[in-house]
């Protein structure tokens, strides 16, 4: 008789209990500066995210969907696997890899409008993460090229962080600084760099998941 009581108890127990809430899943479609290059897993980008926002009281999972190596036409090429499994907002920082091969900026555009387009189409939150084009290219390449990230905000009315690599030299302005935060292939963050990183952008993640929750 107790076990039936027992039984009777919890299952209206749990009628009456609100269910503990999923965490919410935020991809990070990247390339290497996602992935974690050259880091132990628990350094790399995607955990040290997903620490700070749970530091800050989030319950989020940030999943790793950075390959290192790849291109705005990587990115294109796999969104829709990287939303497979369910999202409930994304982050892309992809066009490194473009710039250091030269790619023509509106082949970039292109790739990077697809992928919002898709996220959109799937109702899928983004947080557009930009790269700035070195000088080397010439003066209209660069202008070319770093004008993408913002035009492609405006267009899909989505949220805009203005520079992947950008906490590095905040409070020096001295490039040659960086290398205190550079693995010795001088291109990758090291887990120092990394957590600056983290620091710089966990902010505006932390707005972005904001707006979210107020547009639910």
């Amino acid at each position: 008789m107790m076990a039936v009581v027992s039984a009777a108890f919890i299952g209206l127990m749990m009628l009456v209990l609100p269910a503990a809430a999923e965490p919410l899943r935020l991809v990070a479609l990247g390339d290497s500066l996602t992935q974690g290059y050259g880091l132990p897993r628990a350094e790399g980008f995607v955990p040290q995210l997903e620490a700070w926002l749970r530091a800050e009281g989030r319950e989020v999972t940030v999943l790793n969907a950075g390959v290192s190596g790849d291109t705005t036409a990587g990115g294109r090429a796999r969104v829709g696997w990287a939303l497979a499994d369910g999202a409930d907002a994304m982050i892309v920082a992809l066009g490194g890899n473009d710039l250091l091969r030269g790619i023509l900026p509106e082949v970039s555009r292109a790739n990077l409008d697809a992928i919002l387009t898709e996220a959109a189409a799937q109702g899928v939150p983004v947080l557009l993460v930009g790269m700035e084009a070195p000088g080397n290219y010439g003066p209209e390449y660069r202008k070319a090229f770093d004008a993408i990230y913002p035009d492609l905000a405006e267009a899909h009315e989505v949220p805009l962080v203005g520079s992947f690599l950008a906490p590095l030299l905040e409070g020096t302005g001295d490039p040659a600084s960086l290398g205190d935060y550079l693995q010795p292939d001088g291109l990758h963050p090291n887990a120092e760099g990394v957590a600056r990183i983290v620091e710089g952008l966990g902010p505006e993640v932390l707005r972005f998941l904001d707006g979210i929750e107020k547009k639910e």
